[in-house]
């Protein structure tokens, strides 16, 4: 079942949720992310239906986050790969996961991220690229431009 449709929304949390908010997309861009490319590889990392992860994919691929390539002909067979819209999801991915270890699994899961050059376990965290300070509540505050609601004006500094 679709959810409501974020599309005319101004807000990015919104319209990035309009593309990419179902938790079977989120999945298949995790396994994808993981190097999974193949419907029977996804279908048994996730144990999704075959109707639903052939409905998923579909709209990944029409939202620019996967590409659907053929791999044989007799038969037809394909695999999807992720665009560069997809591979820049790998940072929301990441931070979920991490949330998750933190507060949800204490510590477990089957799949980390590890430097390529090292080998070390990464321990990912949101910085800002101009100061490289850590993105938190302590560190940062948002602001309300002109465009926001007029409930986020009343409460946030700016416009």
């Amino acid at each position: 079942m679709r959810h409501k449709s974020f599309a005319a929304m101004e807000c990015p949390t919104a319209r990035t949720l309009d593309q990419v908010g179902e938790w079977w997309s989120l999945l298949i861009v995790r396994d994808a992310l993981h190097g999974l490319t193949r419907f029977d590889e996804f279908q048994q990392s996730m144990g999704i239906s075959p109707n639903s992860l052939t409905r998923r994919l579909k709209e990944l691929c029409d939202n620019g986050l996967l590409e659907r390539r053929a791999y044989q002909d007799n038969p037809p067979r394909y695999e999807y790969r992720l665009t560069e819209r997809g591979r820049d999801l790998q940072p929301v991915v990441e931070a979920i996961a991490v949330w998750g270890r933190k507060h949800v699994t204490k510590g477990k899961g089957a799949v980390r991220l590890v430097d390529t050059e090292s080998g070390e376990l990464a321990d990912p965290v949101l910085v800002d690229r101009k100061s490289g300070r850590e993105i938190n509540t302590d560190n940062f505050h948002y602001t309300a431009t002109k465009n926001a609601h007029s409930t986020k004006k009343a409460r946030l500094p700016g416009a």
